[in-house]
């Protein structure tokens, strides 16, 4: 595979259903040689742990001033077009792109590869398969793990000599597939949410669900609680007792 994009992703957590993006990485790959890079902060809409801020060493104050989420994805999506992606463990980053994607009313069905599971193949006496672990093996520099660009381009470089080295012999082990990703269906908000939202709003005199769409800053707040998800009225909860 000459022709693809390598893909990484920082997030708040390990589900694609509650938790968000924070940092989207992509290196275009033509002909074998980088023809474009997209890189952008996304501004989370819940509350972000130390944990993942000493992780990934994205501050605070970057995300404060990340662009929204379904600009980094829409962008994303532009920058991969019509490409095959490539990912370390792809299945955990598609699966957070697919599930904004389909929040904001985009599509996103592509062919993939997975370089963890070359590794598994061709390196079955490797302790470990981690994306670090296999720069280290190959001498792959990687100026900044964790975050997301970075840890893309170690991956297009770590195919690339994966696929020198082990192509040849594995032929199929290195043809892209289709990714697959079922989304769950959104679970309605528990009556406990509503009613702590309930509570929190009027405290704010900003109480409103007259509609199913929904906002929250400092001035306003309108949601449906017929309508509204768990993940949603999760999201709203933090945004309102950061606001505190």
């Amino acid at each position: 595979m000459k022709d693809y994009v390598a893909f990484d992703l920082e997030t708040t957590g390990l589900s694609p259903d509650s938790d968000q993006i924070i940092e989207i990485g992509a290196v275009k790959i033509r002909d074998g040689k980088i023809s474009g890079k997209y890189n952008c902060i996304i501004h989370p809409e819940i509350e972000v742990s130390d944990f993942i801020i000493n992780l990934t060493g994205i501050s605070r104050d970057m995300l404060r001033k990340g662009i929204p989420l379904k600009e980094g994805v829409e962008e994303f999506l532009e920058f991969s077009g019509d490409l095959p992606v490539l990912g370390h463990n792809v299945m955990f980053d598609y699966s957070f792109v697919k599930c904004s994607a389909v929040r904001e009313g985009l599509t996103f069905e592509k062919m993939g590869i997975d370089t963890l599971k070359i590794a598994k193949k061709v390196h079955p006496e490797l302790e470990s398969k981690s994306l670090s672990a296999l720069c280290e093996h190959y001498k792959i520099e990687n100026k900044a793990a964790h975050r997301a660009y970075f840890d893309a381009l170690a991956t297009a470089k770590l195919y690339q000599t994966l696929s020198h080295y082990f192509e040849p012999d594995n032929p199929k082990t290195f043809k892209p597939a289709q990714l697959t990703y079922k989304i769950r269906k959104p679970q309605p908000a528990t009556p406990k949410q509503l009613a702590l939202l309930e509570r929190l709003t009027k405290n704010k005199k900003t109480f409103s669900h007259n509609t199913e769409a929904f906002s929250c800053n400092a001035e306003a707040l309108s949601y449906n609680p017929e309508t509204l998800s768990r993940s949603d009225a999760s999201r709203l909860i933090d945004r309102l007792l950061k606001g505190n």
